[in-house]
């Protein structure tokens, strides 16, 4: 299963790694040994010579111009912040870029997680154009976004999760050219997001506990993100239609907690690859799709608190790799003998619904008039959906619901 809180350390180090075999320093005159500078350690490694990059002065003007505009440091991160060798600075990376001496080096990666630094995000760190990693997450940040941060044209990493960030979504992390990782999470965030959002090349786009509001863009489905989190804000309409033509690439989707209506799109089938899909905490009404079926990798599928009704099919209990399914508190009047299986093999909570003879279901009142007990009324199919490419809309073919591309007989 596809971790949502992303292991940031190990992609820090991996990159580190990377960068710091461009960055080999011949030690000492004659022979050489490999030296990464800096390592947020705070100190200079031994003989390591001064960097002296074109962008010198501007590095050291920004990183300078942020120290300013820290007002606590419980740690003493800035207490290292001296002098002209940034490369000593703790939680500053350096390394040489391609096609430069050795001795000139950049900074391109800063990781100031869990500094607990208060202050604000300053203009002049869009001076750092060979940054390719930004990370500060857990620290006290507040304020905005800087527009300049659309200069940082090497950025590929941007964490600012769990701080104080307030305003509007900030629309200039679209402008970074080479982004591919979004981490707004735990902040103060509020508004509507921008459609754009899902049509840039981001590989993961972490939104969750905000106050983002309105609708959920149309367009959801042209995003190429492996993970997408828009859980636990005020999101508000139905689940775009287009949620069932995103790319193979989505391992895992998370809109809980929000204020969501209408029915599961059908086209959620497509989804062949997704191992985690979580919808719990809205508003949604009516049948499972029977495309369900078709998610042959999903392992954990919580619907939980809705207002689902009908049968929980065996269709859905019986999908290979499920580890945990959750469908408490919603409407549904039954489930089969395949689920009644799930047990014994994995996670089934059907808690809170209107199953006769079962225990810990509602009381029988508030099982009459189901909520949109009219709406996304499916007829169950003979036999299961067949599962085709995505790259078209399905239909159906003899009373069974078709993903993909419908082939008529020669």
């Amino acid at each position: 299963m596809v971790d949502s809180s992303w292991l940031l350390l190990p992609l820090l180090l991996l990159l580190l790694q990377t960068l710091s075999s461009q960055a080999a320093l011949v030690a000492g005159g004659g022979g050489g040994s490999g030296i990464w500078i800096g390592a947020g350690a705070g100190t200079t490694p031994q003989n390591a010579p001064t960097p002296a990059s074109p962008n010198f002065s501007r590095e050291i003007t920004a990183l300078q111009a942020w120290k300013s505009a820290i007002t606590d440091d419980p740690f003493g991160y800035m207490a290292t912040w001296v002098g002209p060798d940034v490369c000593s600075y703790r939680g500053i990376f350096c390394a040489q870029p391609p096609g430069m001496f050795p001795e000139s080096l950049v900074v391109a990666a800063i990781d100031l997680n869990r500094a607990s630094l208060q202050g604000t995000l300053v203009k002049e760190l869009s001076l750092l154009t060979d940054l390719s990693i930004l990370h500060l997450n857990s620290n006290r940040f507040s304020g905005t976004v800087p527009n300049t941060f659309k200069d940082l044209i090497n950025l590929s990493e941007l964490d600012l999760s769990n701080n104080q960030l307030s305003g509007p979504f900030p629309s200039v992390t679209l402008l970074i050219p080479r982004l591919i990782y979004l981490d707004l999470r735990y902040n103060h965030f509020s508004g509507p997001i921008s459609p754009e959002l899902f049509t840039k090349g981001l590989d993961a786009i972490f939104l969750n506990n905000n106050l983002f509001d309105g609708q959920i863009p149309d367009n959801l489905g042209n995003s190429l993100a492996s993970v997408i989190t828009l859980a636990n804000n005020k999101f508000t309409g139905e689940l775009p239609p287009s949620l069932g033509y995103m790319g193979p690439s989505l391992k895992e989707i998370l809109l809980l907690n929000n204020q969501l209506t209408g029915c599961i799109p059908e086209g959620v089938g497509f989804l062949t690859e997704m191992q985690v899909l979580d919808v719990s905490y809205n508003s949604l009404t009516g049948h499972l799709p029977d495309s369900i079926s078709c998610l042959d990798e999903i392992e954990v599928l919580n619907l939980a608190h809705n207002q689902l009704s009908g049968f929980v099919p065996d269709i859905v209990c019986t999908l290979k790799s499920l580890v945990n399914l959750t469908v408490s508190f919603n409407f549904f009047s039954g489930f089969s003998q395949e689920c009644s299986r799930l047990f014994f093999h994995a996670g089934f909570d059907f808690s809170g619904n209107c199953i006769p003879g079962k225990n810990m279901q509602r009381p029988p009142p508030e099982c009459i008039g189901v909520p949109g007990s009219l709406n996304c009324m499916r007829t169950p199919s003979a036999r299961p959906p067949m599962c085709g490419p995505m790259d078209q809309k399905g239909g159906f073919v003899d009373g069974s619901y078709v993903l993909g591309p419908m082939i008529s007989s020669p």
